[in-house]
């Protein structure tokens, strides 16, 4: 059974994702659709990228990923199919694709199939759908559309180290509002070697990394490294993003002491 997956903007409270499933069912009545994210800020492509980024190795090789976020097609941003580590990506090549992919894909296909409606708002439905519904039925990519040699390319701000001190944002907020920053356990344990440091924002700061969110009383703020990788600020059953009044792009400090 093809397994295939939804990220959106789209939300629950509209037609637009009973449609999409829909479409799939009619076209692929034996897939399996599983529902990443709906509830992406409307045309955020980095909240939609961090997303699919960190759960997108999770699923088996051959699942196919259509991600409904800023569809419209232009010239600059064509309709793309990537084949990336045994998967399939299908959206708008508007940028989101490089910032989920830290190495190049294996191939890159602009889309040229003729859509099954005469409206062209709804891009997912009316031809991401059918291009999955060919590869699920086991159409080469290169079928589908002419080769691209790369992507549109979408540049994220990128901690900057300055000696002794990494200076970072933060690049989401989850549904717990752990706030989730872009400073990764790599580059810290390479600046840092081992040495003291302190976490500062907004006016706080932290002097210690633990491990999981129950190592402090409940309500106490803490730091500590999450499933992917990257700085956490949180709170012990607590909503660490709303009592700090962080929110995303705003700047996390660490700096190490001699």
């Amino acid at each position: 059974m093809p397994i295939i997956t939804l990220t959106s903007d789209w939300g629950t409270k509209d037609h637009y994702l009973a449609s999409v499933k829909g479409a799939i069912l009619k076209q692929i009545p034996e897939a399996r659709i599983i529902d990443i994210s709906h509830h992406i800020p409307p045309h955020n492509l980095t909240q939609a990228a961090f997303i699919l980024k960190n759960c997108y190795r999770d699923f088996p090789p051959g699942t196919i990923h259509i991600i409904g976020v800023s569809t419209e097609e232009s010239e600059a941003n064509p309709h793309t199919i990537v084949l990336a580590e045994e998967q399939y990506f299908i959206g708008a090549d508007n940028g989101i694709f490089s910032l989920i992919f830290e190495e190049p894909p294996e191939k890159i296909f602009e889309i040229n199939l003729m859509q099954d409606s005469a409206f062209f708002t709804f891009s997912s439905r009316d031809r991401f759908v059918k291009a999955a519904a060919l590869i699920a039925k086991g159409d080469d990519i290169s079928k589908l559309g002419h080769e691209r040699k790369s992507l549109n390319e979408k540049i994220l701000f990128a901690p900057v180290v300055d000696k002794n001190i990494i200076k970072g944002i933060v690049i989401y907020i989850d549904n717990y509002k752990n706030v989730i920053t872009n400073i990764r356990q790599d580059m810290f344990r390479e600046i840092g070697k081992n040495r003291k440091f302190t976490i500062s924002f907004r006016g706080e700061e932290i002097h210690r990394i633990y491990e999981s969110y129950s190592d402090v009383p409940v309500g106490e703020i803490l730091a500590l490294f999450g499933c992917n990788g990257h700085l956490e600020i949180a709170m012990n059953n607590g909503k660490a993003g709303n009592l700090l009044g962080l929110n995303q792009d705003d700047p996390v400090r660490v700096e190490f002491h001699d």
